[in-house]
Protein backbone atom coordinates (compact mmCIF):
# COMPACT_ATOMS: atom_id res chain seq x y z
CA UNK A 1 0.00 0.00 0.00
CA UNK A 2 1.36 3.33 -0.98
CA UNK A 3 0.77 6.09 1.97
CA UNK A 4 2.21 8.74 -0.02
CA UNK A 5 0.74 12.42 -0.88
CA UNK A 6 1.48 15.37 -2.79
CA UNK A 7 -0.28 18.73 -2.13
CA UNK A 8 0.80 21.93 -3.06
CA UNK A 9 -1.04 25.45 -2.25
CA UNK A 10 -0.63 28.73 -4.04
CA UNK A 11 -2.58 31.98 -2.50
CA UNK A 12 -1.42 35.67 -2.88
CA UNK A 13 1.05 34.73 0.33
CA UNK A 14 2.39 31.75 0.00
CA UNK A 15 3.30 28.83 -2.46
CA UNK A 16 3.51 25.58 -0.67
CA UNK A 17 4.57 22.12 -2.24
CA UNK A 18 4.90 19.26 0.18
CA UNK A 19 5.18 15.54 -0.18
CA UNK A 20 4.78 12.98 2.77
CA UNK A 21 5.17 9.72 2.71
CA UNK A 22 3.75 7.80 5.94
CA UNK A 23 5.79 4.53 5.71
CA UNK A 24 9.05 6.62 4.99
CA UNK A 25 12.62 6.64 7.30
CA UNK A 26 12.73 9.77 8.18
CA UNK A 27 14.57 11.54 5.25
CA UNK A 28 13.52 15.02 4.86
CA UNK A 29 14.20 17.91 2.49
CA UNK A 30 13.07 21.40 3.70
CA UNK A 31 12.81 24.76 2.20
CA UNK A 32 10.86 27.48 3.81
CA UNK A 33 12.90 30.00 4.52
CA UNK A 34 12.26 29.74 8.88
CA UNK A 35 15.27 28.03 10.19
CA UNK A 36 13.59 27.38 13.89
CA UNK A 37 10.34 25.80 11.80
CA UNK A 38 12.80 23.58 9.50
CA UNK A 39 14.47 22.71 12.65
CA UNK A 40 10.54 21.36 14.16
CA UNK A 41 9.80 20.20 10.89
CA UNK A 42 12.85 17.52 10.62
CA UNK A 43 12.18 16.58 13.73
CA UNK A 44 8.70 15.83 13.17
CA UNK A 45 9.55 13.38 10.11
CA UNK A 46 12.77 11.98 11.55
CA UNK A 47 10.84 10.91 14.98
CA UNK A 48 7.49 10.26 13.09
CA UNK A 49 9.86 7.96 10.47
CA UNK A 50 8.43 10.16 8.01
CA UNK A 51 9.77 10.86 4.98
CA UNK A 52 8.67 14.78 4.26
CA UNK A 53 9.83 17.30 1.24
CA UNK A 54 8.48 21.06 2.11
CA UNK A 55 9.17 23.77 -0.27
CA UNK A 56 7.65 27.25 0.97
CA UNK A 57 8.03 30.37 -0.85
CA UNK A 58 6.09 33.07 1.11
CA UNK A 59 5.81 36.52 2.35
CA UNK A 60 8.62 36.39 5.06
CA UNK A 61 8.94 40.32 4.94
CA UNK A 62 5.73 40.84 6.75
CA UNK A 63 5.96 37.79 9.05
CA UNK A 64 6.12 34.05 9.38
CA UNK A 65 2.85 33.49 10.26
CA UNK A 66 1.22 32.91 6.74
CA UNK A 67 4.26 30.28 5.82
CA UNK A 68 3.87 28.79 8.54
CA UNK A 69 0.28 27.93 9.06
CA UNK A 70 -0.46 27.34 5.44
CA UNK A 71 1.99 24.30 5.94
CA UNK A 72 0.23 23.53 8.72
CA UNK A 73 -2.70 23.38 6.40
CA UNK A 74 -0.94 21.46 3.53
CA UNK A 75 0.38 19.11 5.70
CA UNK A 76 -3.27 18.12 7.49
CA UNK A 77 -4.44 17.36 4.19
CA UNK A 78 -1.44 15.49 3.25
CA UNK A 79 -1.95 13.50 6.20
CA UNK A 80 -5.27 13.05 5.70
CA UNK A 81 -5.39 12.06 2.10
CA UNK A 82 -2.38 9.66 2.94
CA UNK A 83 -3.96 8.00 5.95
CA UNK A 84 -7.16 7.07 3.31
CA UNK A 85 -9.83 5.11 4.22
CA UNK A 86 -8.36 4.05 7.20
CA UNK A 87 -9.31 0.90 7.35
CA UNK A 88 -7.31 -1.38 9.48
CA UNK A 89 -4.81 1.24 11.40
CA UNK A 90 -4.74 1.72 14.99
CA UNK A 91 -6.42 5.37 14.58
CA UNK A 92 -5.29 6.43 18.00
CA UNK A 93 -2.23 7.49 19.21
CA UNK A 94 -0.13 9.39 21.80
CA UNK A 95 3.35 10.25 23.40
CA UNK A 96 4.59 11.24 26.55
CA UNK A 97 7.94 12.96 25.55
CA UNK A 98 10.87 14.33 27.75
CA UNK A 99 12.94 16.99 26.24
CA UNK A 100 15.93 18.00 29.33
CA UNK A 101 13.61 20.00 31.98
CA UNK A 102 10.83 19.47 29.49
CA UNK A 103 7.58 16.87 29.36
CA UNK A 104 5.10 17.54 26.18
CA UNK A 105 2.56 14.89 26.12
CA UNK A 106 0.54 14.98 22.74
CA UNK A 107 -2.38 12.31 21.73
CA UNK A 108 -4.42 11.58 18.32
CA UNK A 109 -8.06 10.28 17.37
CA UNK A 110 -7.91 10.03 13.60
CA UNK A 111 -12.02 10.27 13.71
CA UNK A 112 -12.81 13.21 10.76
CA UNK A 113 -13.56 15.60 13.92
CA UNK A 114 -11.22 18.24 13.49
CA UNK A 115 -10.38 19.65 17.48
CA UNK A 116 -7.55 20.82 18.64
CA UNK A 117 -7.44 21.40 22.77
CA UNK A 118 -3.35 23.55 23.05
CA UNK A 119 -1.82 23.92 26.87
CA UNK A 120 1.57 25.58 26.47
CA UNK A 121 3.02 28.88 27.83
CA UNK A 122 5.95 30.10 26.11
CA UNK A 123 8.07 32.84 28.23
CA UNK A 124 9.46 34.67 24.74
CA UNK A 125 7.78 35.98 21.76
CA UNK A 126 9.87 33.84 19.04
CA UNK A 127 12.97 31.50 18.92
CA UNK A 128 15.09 31.90 15.87
CA UNK A 129 12.63 33.07 13.17
CA UNK A 130 10.13 31.58 14.37
CA UNK A 131 6.90 33.50 16.63
CA UNK A 132 6.04 31.19 19.67
CA UNK A 133 2.74 31.60 18.88
CA UNK A 134 2.57 30.11 15.46
CA UNK A 135 3.00 26.81 17.51
CA UNK A 136 -0.35 26.87 18.41
CA UNK A 137 -1.65 27.99 15.23
CA UNK A 138 0.47 25.19 13.08
CA UNK A 139 -1.22 22.86 14.80
CA UNK A 140 -4.30 24.14 14.54
CA UNK A 141 -4.28 24.29 10.75
CA UNK A 142 -3.07 20.10 10.78
CA UNK A 143 -5.58 18.90 12.88
CA UNK A 144 -8.39 20.94 11.11
CA UNK A 145 -7.01 19.87 7.56
CA UNK A 146 -6.68 16.65 8.62
CA UNK A 147 -10.02 15.99 10.57
CA UNK A 148 -7.98 14.83 13.49
CA UNK A 149 -8.40 15.63 17.45
CA UNK A 150 -5.36 16.66 18.14
CA UNK A 151 -4.44 17.43 22.16
CA UNK A 152 -1.17 18.75 22.98
CA UNK A 153 -0.13 19.79 26.58
CA UNK A 154 3.54 21.16 27.87
CA UNK A 155 3.44 19.56 31.65
CA UNK A 156 6.47 21.77 32.44
CA UNK A 157 9.32 23.03 31.29
CA UNK A 158 11.84 26.19 31.27
CA UNK A 159 13.41 26.50 28.09
CA UNK A 160 11.03 27.34 25.10
CA UNK A 161 13.04 25.74 22.35
CA UNK A 162 13.02 22.67 24.44
CA UNK A 163 8.70 23.28 24.82
CA UNK A 164 8.50 23.55 21.14
CA UNK A 165 10.78 20.71 19.90
CA UNK A 166 9.23 18.50 22.37
CA UNK A 167 5.82 19.37 21.19
CA UNK A 168 6.27 18.57 17.55
CA UNK A 169 8.41 15.28 18.28
CA UNK A 170 5.84 14.25 20.91
CA UNK A 171 3.17 15.17 17.58
CA UNK A 172 5.51 12.59 15.20
CA UNK A 173 5.34 9.61 17.56
CA UNK A 174 1.40 9.87 18.39
CA UNK A 175 1.08 10.18 14.74
CA UNK A 176 2.97 7.29 14.07
CA UNK A 177 1.14 5.30 16.70
CA UNK A 178 -1.84 6.20 15.24
CA UNK A 179 -1.53 5.30 11.44
CA UNK A 180 0.70 1.94 12.18
CA UNK A 181 -1.51 -1.12 10.89
CA UNK A 182 -3.28 -3.73 13.35
CA UNK A 183 -3.63 -7.29 11.85
CA UNK A 184 -6.57 -7.72 14.39
CA UNK A 185 -8.74 -4.57 13.00
CA UNK A 186 -10.88 -5.58 9.04
CA UNK A 187 -12.20 -2.33 8.68
CA UNK A 188 -12.18 1.03 10.14
CA UNK A 189 -12.31 1.09 14.01
CA UNK A 190 -15.75 2.85 14.95
CA UNK A 191 -18.41 1.65 16.52
CA UNK A 192 -20.35 3.36 14.07
CA UNK A 193 -18.75 1.95 11.07
CA UNK A 194 -17.87 4.85 9.68
CA UNK A 195 -15.33 7.87 10.86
Amino acid sequence: MNRKAIVSRDTKETQIKLTLDLDGSGVCKLDTGIGFFEHMLDGFARHGLFDLEVTCKGDLDVDCHHSIEDVGIVLGTAIKEAVGDKKGIVRYGSCMLPMDETLAMCAIDLSNRPYLVFDAAFASDRVGEMDTQMVKEFFYAVSYSAGMNLHLKVLYGENDHHKMEALFKAFAKALDAATRFDPRISDVLSTKGAL
